[in-house]
């Protein structure tokens, strides 16, 4: 993928920053300023009633970069956190001492970064001890992540080369320090740990070791963090590979109605390039059986004070496709359209817009997911595949994407593309169009 060619045609569709109402998995997500989000293998921790989200942007050498929101779903960029370091994978907040650190990952040592105030919202990080590897044994690691127990102590968690998963405590100091181990997991090929906690259970959650490729990610369950630890279950259905996601972090929003767990994932593109996306998911959790599980949610939004999820009633437009134009050859079947190959497509017309940019929801599906793509054209556009709006897009039904309506009556034209040829059809049910972006 030609991915500035491809931010060139997402102009075309996204308009100027709006305030956003939902959390779409998978898709787009840009800043207040209109760019593009760039927090890959990040971290979100809550500081009084503000959001903090670090993570690591490859178009600023893999340095640790940070926004910050006040309801997860409008994020100011605040800067790069330090120029002082490159090449730093999956950052990590740490709080200690009444100091803030960013931990990450060069080189397979930990590196450590220091705040000069009292916010972990700042721009001149600077670089504080040594680069370590990993004790009792001094191994190199590919991901880490950190978790804070309710107690205060804070933990170090890490995927060694040697195919372990460690937690460590993190020991007070200047600079702080990776400290002894408290626990050694070894079940097979695992990284991307992270972890919460839920009525006195730890959850420990992890990927399988597949590059950029998406796998079934695993969940461990210990009333100790010594264990033993239990379970490995698959954290969503096996055949979604999370949702062809990885694991980053977890966010515990304590609220007033209620606790909410959210899995805070990369959606990555094959090369793990700033075009990947991310996916974030509440958690379900179940204290007696002792699991964690994803809930598929294709928008939705969390209330950072009561804690309270919502994922329905949202748009204020359904079409079903037979409610289209039908182009080509493909046919009407029970309000559906099936058969839209290359030559064929759906026109919705009088599409009403508010002048501003909104979720527009495909509900589709497609024969073969890698053998071509599905595409929208807005008012007669040039058309723009939709997986370059969401990554979700061909590998579930409900695909929702921003696009820049007129004020007033629409056309939209869904189509599709085959590769190089071959035989690809999509089926769509309808669509649905949201108010709000």
């Amino acid at each position: 993928m030609n991915f500035a060619a491809t931010f060139v045609s997402l102009l075309s569709f996204i308009s100027t920053a709006l305030a956003v109402s939902f959390i779409v998995p998978g898709a787009v997500w840009t800043d207040t300023s209109g760019a593009k989000i760039l927090a890959h293998g990040g971290h979100v921790i809550k500081v009084g009633t503000t959001f903090y989200w670090l993570g690591y942007s490859v178009a600023a050498n893999v340095q640790p970069n940070i926004y910050s929101s006040t309801d997860l779903m409008n994020w100011k960029h605040v800067g790069i956190a330090s120029t002082a370091v490159s090449q730093m994978y999956r950052p990590k907040f740490v709080f200690l001492d009444g100091k803030w650190y960013i931990w990450g990952q060069v080189n397979r040592e930990i590196v450590t970064l220091v705040a000069p105030g009292t916010t972990p919202a700042s721009t001149a990080y600077t670089l504080t001890g040594s680069p370590a590897l990993i004790p009792p044994d001094a191994r190199s690691f590919s991901d880490m992540g950190v978790f804070v127990d309710d107690t205060g102590l804070n933990y170090f968690l890490s995927s060694a080369d040697s195919n372990n998963i460690q937690i460590n405590n993190i020991n007070a100091g200047t600079p702080i320090t990776i400290g002894t181990r408290v626990a050694d997991l070894e079940d097979g090929a695992l990284e991307a740990p992270g972890m919460f906690k839920a009525s006195g259970v730890y959850y420990f959650i992890m990927s399988g070791k597949t590059g950029y490729r998406p796998n079934p990610n695993k969940v461990y369950w210990a009333t100790s963090l010594a264990g033993p630890w239990q379970g490995g279950t698959d954290i969503a259905p096996e055949a979604v590979n999370t949702y062809n996601s990885q694991n980053s972090a977890e966010l515990v929003i304590t609220g007033t109605s209620t606790t909410t767990y959210i899995f805070l994932g990369d959606a990555w593109d094959i090369n793990g390039t700033d075009a990947s996306n991310y996916e974030w998911l509440p958690i379900s959790v179940s204290t007696s059986a002792h699991t964690a599980t994803l809930q598929d949610f294709s928008m939705w939004t969390v209330n950072p004070n009561t804690g309270i999820v919502t994922s329905s009633g949202f748009a204020n437009i359904t079409l079903d496709a037979a409610d289209g134009i039908v182009g080509g050859s493909a046919v009407i079947k029970k309000r559906a359209v099936h058969n839209i190959n290359s030559s064929s497509n759906v026109t919705f017309t009088n599409v009403i817009g508010n002048g501003d940019k909104q979720w527009v929801s495909f509900k589709y599906s497609v024969s073969n997911v890698y053998a071509g793509e599905a595409h929208v054209s807005v008012n007669g556009a040039a058309p723009i595949n939709l997986s370059e709006l969401n990554s979700r897009a061909g590998h579930f039904t409900t695909v929702p994407v921003a696009l820049s309506l007129k004020n007033g009556a629409n056309t939209l034209t869904f189509g599709t593309t085959a590769v190089k040829g071959g035989e690809f059809e999509a089926h769509l049910e309808g669509i649905q169009v949201f108010d709000d972006y």
